[in-house]
């Protein structure tokens, strides 16, 4: 048999089963696994927003700027230890996830960070989220302002 029965996930979301049991993923889906990851963790994304602002970025000052935007603060008033707690992060653990991924590279060199080949779906997805988050608050607004 190579019908296909659809049944309900949760009461939301319809899912395709093959009679024959076969439950594998469209490779099309599992493509998208390091869009995820790299979005998985808010510094990984942070590092991303910052990169679609300046392509090329110190490791400095990205940590500059993931401890700004962590301690809700402009950029000249983030103080050392919040500097060296995100640098610290980024250096031993985010960039190089975000390396591996293939999202962006590292010049260890001169600790320069830039996007690598998925950096665009990468971006991409962040930009789409905003979109989405934006026209919904958007919309969350003007039926509060109607109440």
């Amino acid at each position: 048999m190579s019908e296909e029965s659809t049944g309900e996930d949760d009461g939301n979301v319809a899912v395709s089963v093959r009679a024959t049991g076969d439950r594998s993923l469209p490779r099309k889906i599992l493509e998208f696994d390091h869009v995820y990851e790299a979005l998985a963790h808010r510094r990984r994304r942070y590092v991303c927003y910052s990169l679609l602002e300046d392509a090329q970025q110190s490791l400095t000052e990205l940590a500059t700027d993931v401890a700004a935007w962590e301690n809700d603060v402009p950029e000249g008033a983030v103080t050392h230890r919040q500097h060296e707690r995100a640098y610290v992060s980024l250096y031993h653990t985010h960039i190089p996830k975000l390396v591996a991924l293939g999202v962006v590279s590292f010049d260890a060199a001169s600790e320069t960070v830039m996007p690598a080949a998925n950096a665009e779906q990468v971006t991409a997805a962040l930009i789409g989220a905003g979109a989405a988050l934006d026209s919904q608050q958007n919309a969350n607004g003007e039926t509060n302002a109607e109440n």
